[in-house]
C-alpha cells in the first residue's frame, strides 16, 4: 500500500501504533497479554504525536504539511477517522502542549470503517453469527478495555456522532454485503459529512468480505479478497486527494 502511493508522487508515513493486545488474537479462548494501558485513547495519541513529528520535520523531509492524508481500513479507519473529528478538541493541545493545527489532517480515507458502535451493537444483536459476536466482543476489549462498555462510553468512541464543519475531506468505500463491518457505518457518516457541508466521496460496492485491501493478490488471505470490481477503489481515492488538498 506505502508503495503504491509513493508510486504516486506521495510522501509515505506508517504508523505502527501500539494496541491493547500485544500480539494477534488467534484463540478466543486463549487471549494474549494485554496491554491495558493502551486502549482508547491511546492509539490516538500515538496518531497525535506522529502528525507532531511529521509537521515539525516537514521542511526537511519535503513534506506539505498542508497536503497530509490520514488513511486506515477497518478498525484503523476508526482510529483516522477518530483523528479527522477530534483534532481541534482541547484534550490533545492538553495533552501534547501543541497548537491544535499540529494535529489537523487535510483528508481523510477511510475504508470499510467502524464509525458507529451503536450501529454495530444493534446490528449485532440480530445477528445468529457467533463468530462476529465473538469477534465484535473482542474488539470492544481492545477499544474499551471491556465487552460491555455502557451506552455512553459507545457514544464517546463513535467518530459518527462528531463529524462538524471542523472534520476534513474524505474518502469512503465499503461493500453493501460485508459481515463483519456493516455498509450502515459508512452511510451514516456520509449522511454526517452531507450535514455539515464537508467534501466526500463514499463509494459501495455490491460484494465483497471484510478486509478487502488492494483488492489482488498483493494483499489476498483467500481467493474471496481478490475483487477486480473494488480495485477500482484506489485510482479512485488518488483522484479525490488531487481534488481535495490542490
Amino acid at each position: 500500500m506505502a508503495v503504491r502511493f509513493a508510486a504516486h508522487g506521495y510522501h509515505v508515513f506508517v504508523l505502527r501504533y501500539n494496541t491493547y493486545f500485544t500480539e494477534w488474537v488467534t484463540d478466543f479462548n486463549n487471549l494474549p497479554k494485554t496491554n491495558g494501558k493502551l486502549k482508547y485513547p491511546g492509539p490516538l495519541f500515538d496518531l497525535a504525536k506522529s502528525m507532531i513529528v511529521i509537521k515539525e520535520n516537514a521542511d526537511k523531509w519535503l513534506v506539505d504539511s498542508n497536503k497530509i492524508a490520514i488513511c486506515g481500513f477497518s478498525a484503523g479507519a476508526h482510529l483516522a477517522a477518530t483523528m479527522g473529528v477530534y483534532w481541534q478538541d482541547e484534550f490533545l493541545r492538553e495533552k501534547f502542549g501543541a497548537r491544535s493545527d499540529m494535529f489537523r489532517p487535510n483528508a481523510l480515507i477511510l475504508w470499510y470503517p467502524l464509525l458507529d458502535f451503536h450501529i454495530m451493537k444493534k446490528k449485532l444483536a440480530e445477528n445468529t453469527d457467533k463468530l462476529a459476536k465473538e469477534l465484535f466482543d473482542i474488539s470492544n476489549k481492545a477499544v474499551f478495555g471491556k465487552s460491555d462498555p455502557t451506552e455512553e462510553e459507545l457514544t464517546k468512541l463513535s467518530p459518527v456522532n462528531y463529524v462538524s464543519s471542523n472534520t476534513p475531506p474524505t474518502f469512503i468505500w465499503h461493500t453493501s454485503n460485508d459481515s463483519l463491518v456493516y455498509v450502515e457505518n459508512s452511510l451514516r457518516f456520509a449522511s454526517k459529512l452531507t450535514e455539515n457541508k464537508i467534501p466526500y466521496e463514499l463509494h459501495i460496492f455490491e460484494d465483497g468480505p471484510h478486509g478487502l485491501s488492494l483488492c489482488d493478490e498483493t494483499t489476498a488471505i483467500d481467493e474471496r479478497h481478490i475483487n477486480p470490481h473494488c480495485s477500482v477503489w484506489f485510482d479512485l481515492a488518488i483522484d479525490g486527494m488531487g481534488k481535495y488538498m490542490k
